[in-house]
């Protein structure tokens, strides 16, 4: 067989290599378009979980909860704070009102001669003090409560009231007591 240039024969080529046989492309029907390609593609290929877009929505809403948590417990340490300065407040003023109480106390003089005869073991001229001892030799402390002065009720008695007490007066008559000391008269022969 003879060779030429445009023969078209199978086993050598313008080189003197094989040829190889040439490829047949599908005519337009079967060729897929790129978008049925890709969605082909898309349909086989796992998604990936986290996308771009969702990654900057995490990060914008982590920011967003570190911020606004931080002022929240802002918020709430101030509240706990405000609520202990205002028990400190009602501490306080409970304890100023005792004070005022126990001023008014002072103002009166059973109350004054009371705390004398406690703290002090006063006593009036003529009068006899006793402490009861326990079996330690140690005072026995007694609990005194007084009322307190305004408590107390200045409203003049019912008339049945007076009354009443001046029927029992004169029943029960008080009893005249002598004197603490008897007077004598000054000396005659003094006197001259």
């Amino acid at each position: 067989m003879a060779q030429g240039r445009g023969s078209t024969s199978r086993g050598s080529g313008p080189r003197g290599g094989r040829l190889r046989p040439s490829r047949r492309t599908p005519g337009p029907r079967s060729r897929p378009s790129g978008a049925t390609r890709a969605r082909a593609l898309a349909a086989s290929a796992p998604r990936p979980r986290l996308t771009g877009r969702a990654a900057v929505l995490v990060l914008v809403v982590a920011a967003l909860v570190m911020s606004y948590g931080s002022s929240l417990r802002a918020y709430l340490e101030q509240r706990d704070h405000i609520a202990s300065l205002r028990a400190g407040i009602a501490e306080s003023e409970a304890h100023i009102a005792a004070l005022q109480r126990e001023k008014k106390r002072w103002r009166d003089d059973a109350y004054v001669i009371a705390q004398a005869r406690e703290r002090f073991a006063f006593g009036f001229p003529g009068e006899i003090g006793y402490r009861v001892l326990d079996e330690d030799g140690e005072p026995l402390d007694h609990s005194d409560s007084l009322s307190d002065p305004q408590a107390l009720d200045d409203s003049p008695p019912e008339w049945w009231e007076t009354t009443l007490t001046s029927v029992e007066t004169a029943g029960n008559p008080p009893r005249e007591t002598e004197p603490a000391e008897k007077i004598s008269p000054p000396d005659a022969k003094q006197d001259r």
